[in-house]
């Protein structure tokens, strides 16, 4: 039986997101991997929007050592497991989950007093829930607390350009399920059903070529996508 869940939790019990999400996605670690790599290591703080149980945070905190972390998410059981994989890993020092909702900070930045003065941020799996007026303003929001040449990178999928390529998108994501032997029967059974929560509903994808425009009309002057997968990008810039 399917128990309710916040839009980006997929899982009933949210302890099988880190599994089950490597079993759904293709590629999940090497697309946090490529976010990672784009976030210069010197980076000395970084916001995440829709930290989940914290793997890019970890990834994050051990490239970058200097680097001091505050992650949003609405989930109390997302934050709690993050919290004890960041503390287990000995970095609890270096981050900081706060309850919150990123659509609403996008909206009413000054209620979280957040400082100006980030180097990067960065989200995985989160943005795609908002609506696209709503992930506009959230790309504005921003620029606006990044320092110069500061970044922004964000790993999601992205809605396929025509229906011809949405069978070629469907189709490599079944061939690479096959090809590793998932049952995807097993890991569904596991997942839950969500609807609206907060600013985030269930999926409501843009194109790429949509999301790129978004982030150059919010001020962002080099704009990338460093690793794509069929419908799954890595997108943003500086």
């Amino acid at each position: 039986m399917s128990s309710e869940i916040f839009p980006g939790e997929v899982f009933a019990n949210a302890t099988d997101f880190d599994q089950g999400i490597r079993q759904l996605l293709p590629y999940y670690d090497e697309m946090l991997d490529a976010i990672t790599r784009c976030v210069p290591s010197t980076s000395s703080r970084i916001l995440e929007l829709g930290c989940g149980t914290g793997e890019l945070s970890l990834k994050l905190l051990k490239r970058c050592p200097d680097a001091e972390i505050i992650a949003l998410d609405y989930s109390p059981r997302m934050l709690k497991l993050a919290r004890k994989k960041i503390k287990d890993a000995g970095y609890d020092d270096r981050w900081m989950g706060v309850e919150a909702d990123f659509g609403e900070w996008a909206n009413y930045p000054e209620k979280y007093g957040l400082r100006s003065d980030f180097n990067a941020c960065v989200s995985s799996l989160a943005i795609h829930h908002l609506q696209d007026e709503m992930k506009a303003k959230l790309y504005q929001t921003v620029r606006s607390v990044l320092i110069e040449h500061g970044c922004f990178w964000n790993a999601d999928p992205v809605l396929p350009e025509s229906p011809q390529l949405e069978e070629v998108y469907k189709l490599a994501r079944e061939e690479w399920t096959v090809r590793n032997n998932i049952n995807l029967v097993d890991v569904r059974i596991k997942m839950g059903s969500s609807d609206t929560h907060g600013y985030s509903s269930q999926d409501q994808l843009a194109t790429l070529e949509a999301q790129i425009q978004m982030l150059k009309t919010a001020g962002f002057n080099t704009v990338a996508i460093p690793w794509k997968y069929y419908n799954i990008a890595v997108f943003g810039g500086f």
